[in-house]
């Protein structure tokens, strides 16, 4: 498939964007800087990036205890991102919500939903309220390969398949569920076989290669647009960070990380882009020197942000 350069250009200076921005976040919360705590995307920005890249502005997301990768692909500003891990005004959810609840429905993207599993049936009623009133719109629904046991993700992709329902529910199988291989609480090979007990289409791919993750998401996408139901789509990945902050990751075969880190999507795909003449190693240290200048920026303007009032927290509560 032939594409646009700076559709390419694009999508490595969208992932090198996330990853730069969660390793900055990273050594804010080791100094102490940031409250709460996260849950981090690093290795796994090809499947944020190529499936959003798939999406149209009014097609909505949901997202996991894992949001920060889907929210900058989705089209959050850095700032509003960096103010909302702050707890700041300024943030995306005004500083209420915090990292696994991050979110902004103006750029289509539900606020995060740290329950595991939980947003499969959100995602599932959005698709019917699009089908509903024929809008055609698409629900991309994010989630990790520990949802597909949960009892939530069976009952709400059967509803999304009988209905035909405008839904891509999307695995991203990094292989652990925290600390807990998949193949030991899963006996399918690939979590996609599932598919077959709803009788919709499952597809699973290599989650580090963005084109091929955005190619399976367009067909997704469309199909789901076109009124014909929803895909599983799975993608094979890896998280080469902890699960969440202080997780020294002791429960990963050395080996095997190795192996993850060598095929992890940025150097790969910037090693293509640099071997099909598509780009000049000037081009793509230049993305990521203007990413990282905006992430400073950005950690200035929310640490400079006011904090909310505290009569705020009696604001947006509904009973």
């Amino acid at each position: 498939m032939a594409y646009d350069t700076q559709f390419l250009l694009g999508l490595y200076r969208q992932m090198v964007l996330i990853r730069q921005f969660e390793e900055r976040v990273k050594f804010l919360f080791l100094e102490g800087v940031m409250p709460g705590t996260i849950h981090q995307y690093q290795g796994q920005e090809a499947v944020a990036v190529g499936v959003c890249s798939a999406l149209e502005a009014q097609d909505v997301i949901t997202s996991t205890h894992r949001p920060h990768g889907h929210a900058l692909a989705k089209g959050l500003s850095i700032e509003s991102l960096m103010g909302e891990l702050f707890g700041k005004v300024t943030g995306c959810c005004h500083g209420k919500g915090g990292s696994m609840h991050v979110g902004d429905l103006e750029k289509g993207m539900v606020p995060a939903i740290a329950i595991v599993g939980g947003g499969v049936p959100i995602a599932t009623g959005i698709g019917l309220s699009f089908k509903l009133r024929q809008e055609p719109r698409v629900a991309v629904c994010f989630m990790g390969d520990g949802a597909t046991n949960e009892g939530a993700f069976h009952e709400a992709v059967n509803m999304g398949a009988i209905w035909s329902l405008p839904v891509v529910y999307v695995i991203e199988n990094n292989r652990y569920s925290a600390s807990t291989p998949i193949c030991q609480t899963a006996r399918v090979e690939r979590l996609t076989e599932r598919a077959h007990a709803y009788g919709i289409p499952g597809v699973t791919v290599d989650g580090n290669d963005v084109l091929t993750v955005h190619e399976a998401a367009q067909v997704a996408v469309e199909r789901a647009r076109s009124g014909a139901g929803p895909t599983l789509l799975e993608a094979m990945t890896y998280r080469i960070t902890g699960h969440s902050r202080r997780d020294p990751c002791l429960y990963q075969p050395e080996e095997e990380r190795k192996q993850a880190l060598a095929e992890e999507p940025i150097g790969r795909y910037g090693a293509w882009l640099l071997a099909e003449g598509t780009a000049e190693q000037a081009a793509l240290d230049q993305a990521r020197a203007e990413v990282d200048a905006e992430i400073e920026e950005a950690v200035r303007a929310a640490q400079a942000a006011p904090a909310p009032a505290p009569e705020a927290a009696l604001e947006d509560v509904f009973a």
